[in-house]
């Protein structure tokens, strides 16, 4: 047992995730004509918490109930990840991008995401407000404009042949690229880097 949780604690080589992640597509597609995705999950939450008769929330959700089992089953798997499968190992970082980082004030590359911007302490401050609340916010917007988050459009909608996705994912990747190279300094001074 101990040789199991030892192999599934370490990063597993493309070739093996790649293909479980690509599987996830045509199984759900095959036990139910689902699509694989997350951002409706939110609708999906909302629409059974929220006693309101707003119309973009009045339908049967529970219909959708399986997305929320779904969703459920991800936060479970990081969680015991995290807890019970971690890499105690430092991340490995490429010697290009730790320098990038280190000009923007991220030192330590400890987990994957940079400590001195995500952590509690930052919660209540101009950075978590920025970060958080003003990248959170720009994330649910941008995935309800899209029409779906990028998992939905790259994974499910480009393995369908859907044009829509295929554009969709496009621009994330060059909304990725904008932000990182031409607004995350600024952002990060803002927030006193």
């Amino acid at each position: 047992m101990e040789n199991i949780i030892n192999w599934m604690s370490e990063p597993w080589p493309w070739y093996v995730a790649g293909p479980l992640l690509g599987l996830t597509v045509p199984i759900l597609l095959l036990i139910g004509n689902r699509s694989f995705g997350v951002s409706s999950s939110l609708r999906h939450v909302c629409a059974a918490c929220v006693p309101a008769k707003i119309p973009f929330f009045s339908y049967d959700w529970k219909a959708e109930s399986w997305n929320l089992l779904f969703v459920a089953g991800i936060v479970l798997g990081g969680v015991i990840a995290a807890s019970v499968l971690s890499d105690p190992a430092d991340m490995v970082v490429a010697g290009s991008t730790k320098q990038e980082l280190m000009a923007l004030g991220i030192t330590r590359f400890e987990n994957l995401l940079p400590s001195e911007i995500f952590n509690w302490e930052n919660l209540f401050t101009m950075k978590g407000l920025i970060f958080f609340v003003l990248g959170g916010f720009m994330v649910g917007f941008g995935t309800r404009y899209a029409g779906g988050c990028t998992s939905g459009h790259a994974i499910m909608g480009i393995s369908n042949l859907q044009w829509p996705s295929v554009v969709a994912t496009i621009f994330f990747m060059l909304g990725g690229f904008t932000m990182t190279h031409l607004f995350l300094p600024a952002l990060m001074r803002l927030a006193g880097f």
